[in-house]
């Protein structure tokens, strides 16, 4: 190996849910939402001038930085505005986590949170869920360097209150934690309120699940102001202008149109709560869900077996060859004709 070799970096990426190569294919493994966005984004779009793309977009996305903090009682001071929850993310780890104390969070949860450890070089430990896969806010009292807790967690969906994350906040008063609220919408607590009362806490948010604009890359952080002053320090240390003017323009409306928001929150909300009812009619253990996905096992099929028929029948589901999780599926609520579909092919391989 030459010497130039040996300075390349060694690192074992995040691996996003596969892609197919047609439009055929059921995709339920990347928990996107199946609904279009706001009517009210597909117009601002359309009425956007091309003409002004010669220019740099909002630093900080200040129209969207206003809008989100007037929704949630804070100031744009309190708000930052990203490519998305994972740049998002990675910038707060980059800007709070650089003790020599190991960071702590779930054994099972966000596979990116160990990648940008990895990558940063910052000390981590993981704390193992119990049995039912829930979180124990006590892993979480000794001294550490930083939390990160994804609520509801992800991929087992599972969510916790407000006086969990309140716990975690009250144990945690000499390091930054996170709450990862990417799923937030579909039906649990937010700590955002909780941001005014405790100055270490950010919670991060995304555009791409509940308002369907995964493909623009919009996530946000709310936060005290000082620790979204670091944020923005660290954001401008590496690029300036993280959003651009059409995600920027297609975020605001989106964020204004509460009626259409609530419609398909609620829509994705049903068709989950549904189709877990019939995978139990089938065998299924599936956990309670508070998010856009199921997280789910069957006693005489193995994961990987179900995995591999419905593929080759046409729908992609989510399956992780990981410890503790590798017989457990995860399944992307999809429309209500989508579901129908994988339930059919499920019932024909378990009932024959």
């Amino acid at each position: 190996m030459s010497e130039w070799e040996k300075n390349l970096l060694d690192i074992a990426p995040y691996v996003a849910g596969e892609q197919p190569d047609n439009d055929k294919i059921i995709k339920l493994n990347a928990n996107e939402n199946p609904y279009p966005p706001s009517p009210a984004a597909e117009k601002a779009l359309r009425e956007l001038k091309v003409g002004e793309l010669n220019k740099y977009p909002d630093a900080n996305a200040m129209p969207l930085m206003e809008i989100l903090a007037k929704m949630h009682g804070l100031t744009p001071a309190n708000v930052f505005i990203g490519n998305g929850s994972d740049d998002v993310l990675a910038l707060s780890f980059r800007a709070f986590f650089n003790s020599k104390k190991p960071i702590l969070y779930p054994d099972i949860t966000y596979s990116f949170y160990p990648v940008w450890c990895d990558l940063l070089k910052i000390p981590y430990k993981l704390c193992p869920v119990d049995e039912n896969f829930r979180i124990n806010s006590e892993d979480y009292y000794p001294e550490n360097g930083g939390v990160v807790i994804a609520n509801p967690n992800a991929p087992t969906s599972i969510t916790e209150g407000k006086d969990f994350i309140v716990d975690i906040l009250e144990h945690n008063k000499d390091c930054v934690v996170i709450i990862d609220e990417a799923y937030v919408d579909f039906g649990t607590y937010s700590a955002v309120e909780l941001v005014s009362k405790y100055e270490n806490l950010l919670v991060t948010q995304t555009f791409s699940k509940s308002r369907s604009l995964a493909g623009m890359r919009i996530g946000m952080a709310f936060g005290s102001e000082k620790l979204i002053s670091c944020l923005r320090a660290v954001k401008d240390s590496y690029n300036s202008y993280p959003l651009d003017t059409a995600a920027l323009t297609a975020a605001c409306a989106s964020a204004e149109d509460e009626v259409y928001f609530r419609h398909t929150v609620l829509k994705v909300m049903q068709t989950r709560d549904e189709t877990a009812q019939t995978l139990r009619g089938l065998g299924f253990k599936v956990m309670d869900s508070a998010t856009n996905f199921l997280f789910a096992t069957h006693p005489d099929y193995t994961a990987e077996e179900i995995f591999m028929y419905l593929r080759e029948n046409g729908v992609f589901v989510r399956y992780f060859k990981k410890p503790r999780i590798d017989n457990y599926l995860r399944i992307t609520v999809g429309t209500d004709e989508q579901m129908k579909r994988l339930c059919e092919l499920l019932t024909k391989l378990i009932t024959g």
